[in-house]
């Protein structure tokens, strides 16, 4: 059964651009395509799952354009609240915290603190996050580590690296979606996705429904995992 489902919600500005309107109503959009992904996994009993929100990449964009999507995330923060702790979703915020935007930091503590005790689902919102970055900060933190005498480097394993990852303590995706029409992991959890199961769709992120869900999840029950055996 899987444990993890990864998404790479890709489509939002394509979406709204087909409409002939601003890129940032694309991504309010997206958030019924997120909530119907939180939806499915809770009947499904997939225990984590994690949306690609935010890439330290994106900081590129237009000022206009992160000054809405920040204020996007604000009011569904605070929108979203109530039916996470309805249902007994644990949110996390996985990324580089010292590129989060100050006038966040409120919002994704609380969210964070209010919802730590739940184990419905496991959320993760991984937010100005690149995983090429997250690699360096773990070999950063244990190179710290070893110059203090911590650890030693001749007995370092996979599980050392690991722990020291932003995405510590989340088991590895079994299965990443991703919408779009494109087909590449874009710096989403290069590590973590050695034995991933892969599914492309040309949908755009906020034309996802149950459906989509469901055939990804056939999909990956069709797939015979033998990880190297």
């Amino acid at each position: 059964m899987i444990q993890h489902l990864a998404c790479i919600m890709d489509g939002n500005r394509r979406f709204a651009r087909k409409q002939g309107l601003m890129s940032w109503f694309g991504h309010n959009s997206g958030i019924d395509a997120a909530k119907c992904a939180v939806e499915f996994c809770l009947q499904k009993g997939i225990k984590h799952l994690s949306l690609f929100a935010f890439s330290l990449e994106n900081f590129n964009r237009s000022p206009q354009e992160l000054s809405h999507l920040f204020d996007l995330f604000l009011k569904q923060g605070f929108a979203a609240l109530e039916d996470l702790i309805k249902h007994g979703v644990k949110i996390r915020f996985v990324g580089d915290r010292t590129c989060f935007p100050a006038r966040l930091c409120e919002t994704i503590d609380k969210l964070e603190n209010k919802t730590c005790m739940f184990d419905a689902l496991h959320l993760n919102i991984l937010f100005c996050y690149g995983a090429r970055q997250e690699i360096l900060a773990g070999v950063k933190s244990l190179a710290i580590r070893i110059q203090k005498g911590e650890l030693s480097a001749d007995s370092l394993s996979a599980e050392d690296l690991e722990s020291h990852l932003w995405m510590s303590g989340v088991p590895a995706p079994d299965l990443i979606i991703r919408t779009g029409g494109v087909r590449r992991l874009s710096n989403f959890l290069l590590y973590q996705a050695a034995y991933a199961e892969f599914y492309f769709l040309d949908c755009l992120w906020p034309e996802m429904t149950v459906q989509h869900f469901q055939g990804a999840l056939d999909f990956y029950n069709d797939c015979q995992r033998n990880f190297g055996r």
